[in-house]
């Protein structure tokens, strides 16, 4: 259904990432043409518009949708704007974050195991990053950005929650294509330590301190923050606190993330 212009692409973008809220003409402007607005901008978002709900229409007549194959009823017009309805449907990013908030209520309860099964479904919504295929204008960028962060923290949480389980060794390999993916990425770099460490291989650990600190240092001018150089002196000195899941090392862990 989705079109293939990237203009029209941009505001069914729009529209979708503010499922069942009114777009106002001025954001779906700002997002096809920044500052630089044409005379005829609300002649040619009509057009869009018209194009889209064909889209849809066509989509709708190949469905079961009975009485709801009126696309007007599904992209709305109203006064100043548009809004995508959903009619109650599945959206990919609600249904993120409905899962994420159900592994965060987990994770605080100190339910990990279902904290890591809510935070590997919402993940699996994934499909690559967000709005990939979208020429993304200056407030889809940042819708972009937003619904990164929010996947790398629930990626972040799912990986604790699966370190406080002991699932140290099913972790390695992901972890290490993590790092390597979030070069300055205190958190992953973190997890990656505390999981060699528990597998029996502390100098490797270490290693991936020593790595992520030169890039730091070279790439950022930064140096390592307390909380990892924490972890890092536990690992040296062997703490037995890092050796047991759901203890003392998930404090460190999450301040370096």
């Amino acid at each position: 259904m989705a079109p293939t212009a990237a203009k029209p692409r941009k505001v069914l973008a729009m529209l979708a990432v503010h499922a069942d809220q009114v777009v106002p003409m001025a954001s779906l402007f700002e997002e096809l043409w920044g500052e630089d607005i044409p005379r005829s901008a609300n002649t040619t978002v009509q057009t869009y518009i018209l194009h889209l709900r064909n889209l849809i229409g066509s989509a709708l007549e190949q469905s079961t949708a009975g009485d709801l194959r009126d696309a007007k009823r599904v992209l709305v017009t109203y006064p100043g704007g548009y809004l995508l309805d959903t009619m109650g449907g599945r959206v990919d990013v609600r249904e993120f974050d409905r899962l994420a908030a159900v592994g965060h209520r987990a994770r605080e309860l100190g339910d990990f195991e279902t904290a890591s099964k809510s935070f590997t479904e919402a993940l699996a919504i994934w499909r690559g990053r967000a709005l990939v295929d979208v020429q993304t204008g200056s407030l889809l960028e940042v819708e972009g950005h937003r619904l990164e962060e929010a996947r790398l923290n629930v990626l972040d949480r799912r990986i604790d929650a699966d370190l406080r389980l002991g699932r140290q060794h099913e972790l390695l390999g992901e972890l290490a294509g993590l790092v390597g993916r979030y070069r300055t990425h205190e958190g992953m770099h973190a997890h990656l330590m505390l999981a060699l460490y528990r597998s029996g291989r502390r100098g490797e650990a270490i290693d991936v301190y020593r790595r992520l600190r030169t890039c730091l240092v070279n790439e950022l001018g930064l140096e390592p923050s307390p909380s990892l150089r924490r972890l890092q002196h536990a690992i040296l000195m062997s703490d037995p606190r890092l050796a047991e899941p759901a203890t003392e090392h998930t404090s460190m862990v999450r301040a370096a993330g």
